[in-house]
Protein backbone atom coordinates (compact mmCIF):
# COMPACT_ATOMS: atom_id res chain seq x y z
CA UNK A 1 0.00 0.00 0.00
CA UNK A 2 0.87 3.42 -0.90
CA UNK A 3 1.85 5.99 1.73
CA UNK A 4 -0.69 7.92 0.41
CA UNK A 5 -3.55 5.65 0.92
CA UNK A 6 -2.38 5.42 4.56
CA UNK A 7 -2.05 9.15 5.19
CA UNK A 8 -5.79 8.97 4.17
CA UNK A 9 -6.72 6.12 6.07
CA UNK A 10 -5.28 8.83 9.14
CA UNK A 11 -7.11 11.38 7.81
CA UNK A 12 -10.71 9.32 7.59
CA UNK A 13 -10.06 7.78 10.97
CA UNK A 14 -8.99 11.14 12.35
CA UNK A 15 -13.04 12.61 10.60
CA UNK A 16 -14.42 9.43 11.98
CA UNK A 17 -13.54 10.54 15.61
CA UNK A 18 -14.27 13.89 15.67
CA UNK A 19 -17.84 13.14 14.61
CA UNK A 20 -18.35 10.48 17.09
CA UNK A 21 -17.04 13.58 19.46
CA UNK A 22 -18.85 16.00 18.04
CA UNK A 23 -22.57 16.37 19.22
CA UNK A 24 -23.35 18.60 15.86
CA UNK A 25 -21.38 18.48 12.42
CA UNK A 26 -22.50 21.50 10.36
CA UNK A 27 -21.41 21.50 6.81
CA UNK A 28 -21.05 24.48 4.67
CA UNK A 29 -19.72 26.18 0.79
CA UNK A 30 -17.39 28.39 1.72
CA UNK A 31 -16.17 28.80 -2.40
CA UNK A 32 -15.47 32.72 -2.03
CA UNK A 33 -13.56 33.39 1.11
CA UNK A 34 -10.37 34.88 1.50
CA UNK A 35 -7.68 33.22 3.61
CA UNK A 36 -8.13 36.47 6.32
CA UNK A 37 -12.12 35.73 6.62
CA UNK A 38 -11.62 32.14 6.89
CA UNK A 39 -8.93 32.88 10.03
CA UNK A 40 -11.48 34.55 11.78
CA UNK A 41 -14.06 31.99 10.81
CA UNK A 42 -11.35 30.06 12.79
CA UNK A 43 -11.65 32.09 15.79
CA UNK A 44 -15.53 32.54 15.75
CA UNK A 45 -16.07 29.15 16.19
CA UNK A 46 -13.09 28.71 18.41
CA UNK A 47 -14.43 31.38 21.13
CA UNK A 48 -18.29 29.32 20.47
CA UNK A 49 -16.46 26.13 21.12
CA UNK A 50 -16.70 24.23 18.01
CA UNK A 51 -14.04 24.13 15.61
CA UNK A 52 -14.17 24.54 11.65
CA UNK A 53 -11.75 22.82 9.42
CA UNK A 54 -11.56 21.94 5.48
CA UNK A 55 -10.98 18.74 4.69
CA UNK A 56 -11.29 16.62 0.84
CA UNK A 57 -15.01 15.64 0.40
CA UNK A 58 -14.46 11.72 -0.59
CA UNK A 59 -12.33 11.50 2.91
CA UNK A 60 -15.80 13.11 5.15
CA UNK A 61 -17.67 11.08 2.75
CA UNK A 62 -16.20 8.28 3.45
CA UNK A 63 -15.88 8.52 6.81
CA UNK A 64 -19.67 9.12 6.70
CA UNK A 65 -20.09 6.28 4.67
CA UNK A 66 -18.27 3.92 7.54
CA UNK A 67 -20.06 4.87 10.54
CA UNK A 68 -23.53 4.02 8.23
CA UNK A 69 -24.79 7.78 7.09
CA UNK A 70 -25.18 8.21 3.04
CA UNK A 71 -27.92 10.99 3.29
CA UNK A 72 -25.07 13.19 2.69
CA UNK A 73 -23.31 11.93 -0.13
CA UNK A 74 -24.92 15.03 -2.70
CA UNK A 75 -24.12 17.90 -0.21
CA UNK A 76 -20.49 16.77 -0.09
CA UNK A 77 -19.80 18.11 -3.30
CA UNK A 78 -17.33 21.80 -4.27
CA UNK A 79 -15.55 23.64 -1.39
CA UNK A 80 -17.18 22.34 1.72
CA UNK A 81 -16.57 23.68 5.00
CA UNK A 82 -16.87 21.03 8.14
CA UNK A 83 -17.98 22.72 11.72
CA UNK A 84 -17.54 20.54 14.72
CA UNK A 85 -19.63 21.65 17.62
CA UNK A 86 -19.59 20.99 20.86
CA UNK A 87 -23.64 21.10 22.08
CA UNK A 88 -26.48 20.68 19.16
CA UNK A 89 -26.47 24.63 18.35
CA UNK A 90 -23.09 26.20 18.64
CA UNK A 91 -22.27 24.91 15.27
CA UNK A 92 -25.06 26.03 13.57
CA UNK A 93 -25.15 29.97 15.77
CA UNK A 94 -21.81 30.38 13.91
CA UNK A 95 -22.25 28.93 10.49
CA UNK A 96 -25.76 31.21 10.02
CA UNK A 97 -23.81 33.99 11.52
CA UNK A 98 -20.72 33.14 8.85
CA UNK A 99 -23.53 33.74 6.13
CA UNK A 100 -24.48 36.90 7.46
CA UNK A 101 -21.64 38.39 8.29
CA UNK A 102 -19.60 36.70 4.93
CA UNK A 103 -22.96 37.62 2.70
CA UNK A 104 -22.50 35.51 -0.60
CA UNK A 105 -19.09 33.99 0.19
CA UNK A 106 -21.10 31.06 2.64
CA UNK A 107 -23.16 29.15 2.25
CA UNK A 108 -25.20 26.32 4.70
CA UNK A 109 -25.37 22.59 2.88
CA UNK A 110 -26.57 20.44 5.65
CA UNK A 111 -25.73 18.91 9.27
CA UNK A 112 -25.17 15.99 11.07
CA UNK A 113 -27.02 16.39 14.55
CA UNK A 114 -28.27 12.95 17.19
CA UNK A 115 -27.22 10.51 14.98
CA UNK A 116 -29.19 12.53 11.54
CA UNK A 117 -29.14 13.95 8.30
CA UNK A 118 -30.70 18.09 8.92
CA UNK A 119 -31.21 19.63 6.14
CA UNK A 120 -30.25 23.53 5.18
CA UNK A 121 -33.88 25.02 6.73
CA UNK A 122 -33.00 22.64 9.65
CA UNK A 123 -29.59 23.91 10.33
CA UNK A 124 -31.10 27.21 10.32
CA UNK A 125 -34.06 26.32 13.24
CA UNK A 126 -31.59 24.64 15.41
CA UNK A 127 -29.34 28.47 14.82
CA UNK A 128 -32.27 29.77 16.13
CA UNK A 129 -32.69 27.60 19.28
CA UNK A 130 -31.09 28.26 22.59
CA UNK A 131 -28.21 26.52 23.65
CA UNK A 132 -28.45 23.63 26.97
CA UNK A 133 -26.46 26.26 29.00
CA UNK A 134 -28.94 29.15 28.37
CA UNK A 135 -32.17 26.28 28.67
CA UNK A 136 -30.39 25.35 32.03
CA UNK A 137 -30.17 28.94 32.94
CA UNK A 138 -33.70 29.93 32.15
CA UNK A 139 -34.39 26.82 34.55
CA UNK A 140 -32.68 27.80 37.27
CA UNK A 141 -33.93 31.01 36.89
CA UNK A 142 -37.58 30.00 37.24
CA UNK A 143 -36.66 27.73 40.02
CA UNK A 144 -35.03 30.38 41.94
CA UNK A 145 -37.74 33.38 41.50
CA UNK A 146 -40.00 31.98 43.96
CA UNK A 147 -37.55 31.85 46.81
CA UNK A 148 -36.13 35.64 45.80
CA UNK A 149 -39.80 36.64 46.47
CA UNK A 150 -40.31 34.38 49.64
CA UNK A 151 -37.20 35.97 50.83
CA UNK A 152 -38.42 39.59 49.92
CA UNK A 153 -42.12 38.71 51.84
CA UNK A 154 -39.64 38.14 54.85
CA UNK A 155 -37.76 40.68 54.74
CA UNK A 156 -40.49 43.45 54.02
CA UNK A 157 -42.01 41.51 57.03
CA UNK A 158 -39.25 41.47 59.51
CA UNK A 159 -38.68 45.76 58.56
CA UNK A 160 -42.45 46.02 59.15
CA UNK A 161 -42.54 44.70 62.84
CA UNK A 162 -38.90 46.65 63.62
CA UNK A 163 -41.13 50.30 62.29
CA UNK A 164 -44.07 49.13 64.48
CA UNK A 165 -41.45 48.71 67.25
CA UNK A 166 -39.88 52.11 66.83
CA UNK A 167 -42.88 54.28 66.39
CA UNK A 168 -44.12 52.12 69.70
CA UNK A 169 -40.67 53.35 71.29
CA UNK A 170 -41.15 56.37 69.91
CA UNK A 171 -44.24 57.05 71.69
CA UNK A 172 -43.23 56.26 74.97
CA UNK A 173 -40.15 57.45 74.87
Amino acid sequence: MSANFEAKKVVVQEITDKIKASKSVVFVDYNKLTVKEVSELRSKCKKAGCEYKVYKNTLVRKALNDLGYHDFDADLNGPTGVTFGSDETNAAKVMLGAVKDYEGKVELKSAFVDNAYVDKAGVKALASMPSREELVAKMLGSMQAPLSNFAGVLNNLVAGIVRVLGAIAEQKG
